[in-house]
């Protein structure tokens, strides 16, 4: 018999669990390298999907699901901040998801009122000076998480170093309608002409107007579309997506999605 055979199979698994971290570990430190001598992303986007189906397949309850992608946007400041990507914005809710049964959506409520407040105190946040705002229809949230996000925001809207956007109760479509309406207001006060109308007057009305539009559109779980995303701002955006459920996303898969971003040869208009 084999001596590898007289090894109990628990013992047996865990060796080949510590050999597969080590190989890991080893790959992720070298792309970390590769990523950091190249052109890193000024601007990630990324839509953050699979809590409810991480959750299912790890026998949590829906709401553990949540925070356990609360949990994996806190490592991901720290993930950015070591790469050097400058403007992070992330998909936390959308318009269409407010239609969710009411006990999750409250679920999700506290949620976001106590990410809010622990990110405008997180001391990550003051250190690097990273502004911190929420992108989105605010009146269509709980007067606690608006107070939340005017916490957030007033603590650190002094800051320019890095930026930090999270968008709640979010549509694409819905801003750039708000855009339109914003000019067609001026054109009916007469401060605008019609024909004076170009991108540059309407992007100068997006939520964000003073960033760069992103670089690269990451989205998990195995899904291929924008989902009304900053519908405006993508337009010559790099996608990438991968199968990895949100929380269960590791520090590897983000460093390979920077890396196949800097593989390519971005071209605009075609």
């Amino acid at each position: 018999m084999d001596r590898a055979d007289k090894v109990p199979p628990s013992r047996r698994t865990g060796l080949s669990d510590v050999i597969a971290s080590s190989a890991q570990a080893v790959l992720e430190e070298r792309l970390l390298r590769e990523v950091k001598g190249g052109k890193v992303p000024k601007h990630i986007a990324i839509i953050m999907d699979g809590n409810r189906r991480f959750a299912q397949e790890h026998g949590l309850l829906t709401e553990e699901g949540h925070l356990k992608g609360k949990e994996k946007l806190e490592e991901l400041m720290n993930w950015c901040l070591e790469v050097g990507v400058k403007v992070l914005t992330v998909y936390a809710l959308s318009t269409e998801n407010l239609s969710r049964p009411k006990d999750e959506i409250d679920k999700l409520m506290a949620i976001f009122d106590e990410a809010f407040r622990r990110v405008g105190d997180d001391p990550r946040v003051h250190r690097h000076h990273i502004r911190v705002r929420a992108i989105g229809d605010r009146a269509k949230l709980p007067a606690m998480v608006q107070d939340a996000i005017a916490y957030a925001e007033e603590r650190t809207k002094d800051y320019s170093n890095y930026f930090y956007n999270i968008a709640v109760a979010y549509g694409g479509r819905e801003e750039i309608l708000q855009a339109i309406r914003a000019i067609a207001r001026d054109v009916a006060a007469g401060q605008v002409r019609p024909e004076d109308i170009d991108e540059k007057m309407v992007a100068a009305r997006l939520y964000i107007a003073d960033l760069p539009d992103p670089d690269l559109v990451f989205r998990t779980s195995g899904e291929e579309r924008i989902s009304n995303f900053l519908l405006w701002q993508v337009a010559y955006a790099e996608l990438y997506f991968s199968d990895v459920l949100w929380p269960g996303l590791r520090k590897i898969d983000f460093l390979r999605a920077v890396h196949d971003y800097q593989r390519r040869q971005r071209r605009y208009g075609t």
